[in-house]
């Protein structure tokens, strides 16, 4: 087992969780294959999976957004380590950059400092205990800048500090949400079934659900019709905590 990755992992799931009011009730446990078991109160176990969708058709940056990708991870970098300089605090951080207004390097320092001390003041004195979860938006933010997600979990002893969609955006988030969902049915066939439990569920993240084409990207999702041997399968946008059942 990547024990950093199952730090993420277990974050991940218990925003899931908080996120989800019908979630059922019961003791949610580390696995492998499937990442997590719930025992649920009546003895039955129900299996999650968790996975991320992967921009498959996304667009080949060009020089100058590969430009404007390396400035936002440098900015990401200088964030964290101004940060950790005074907390032991691990965070699972994700910025939203504004595609409008870029960053540039004169501004860099300065926008860090403004990124960090807003998340100083909503992590405050917080000793990683227990979960929280906070979305930093609006004109509190510096130029240049949409919205942060600050999420912390006990499980989690590693920082995470990324920009959103660092994966790239999906040229096709439908056809990608396919390819994600038949991806995770193959180790199901293979593996799942011999766990032997009552039902499984399918947890697809993305930091920020968005495509490059114009149209309803939600309502597109929502009228798509889905088929998954996942008994349930979920969308799961972090940075907003929209949940979409697909199926």
């Amino acid at each position: 087992m990547n024990f950093d990755k199952k730090q993420l992992e277990i974050l991940l799931i218990n925003y899931f969780r908080e996120s989800y009011n019908d979630f059922p009730k019961g003791i949610l446990k580390p696995s492998e294959s499937p990442d997590f078991i719930v025992k649920l109160r009546d003895r039955q176990k129900l299996g999650i999976e968790l996975t991320r969708l992967d921009p498959a058709s996304k667009n080949t940056p060009d020089e100058t957004l590969l430009a404007r990708l390396q400035i936002r991870d440098q900015t990401v970098e200088l964030a964290r380590e101004l940060f950790e300089g005074n907390s032991s605090l691990k965070l699972f951080v994700k910025i939203l950059f504004s595609e409008m207004s870029f960053i540039s390097a004169e501004r860099q320092i300065s926008v860090v400092v403004h990124m960090v001390n807003l998340i100083r003041k909503e992590a405050g004195n917080r000793n990683g205990k227990g979960f929280f979860k906070k979305t930093i938006a609006g004109s509190t933010l510096p130029d240049g800048i949409e919205e942060i997600l600050v999420v912390n979990h006990p499980a989690l002893k590693v920082s995470v500090w990324e920009s959103t969609n660092n994966l790239g955006v999906s040229q096709d988030v439908v056809d990608d949400i396919r390819s994600s969902i038949h991806k995770k049915d193959e180790k199901l066939l293979k593996l799942y079934q011999k766990q032997r439990l009552g039902s499984y569920w399918l947890l697809i993240t993305t930091d920020r659900l968005m495509g490059v084409k114009s149209y309803n990207l939600t309502e597109r999702i929502l009228n798509h019709e889905f088929h998954s041997n996942f008994q349930q399968v979920f969308l799961f946008d972090l940075i907003k905590s929209d949940i979409y059942r697909l199926i």
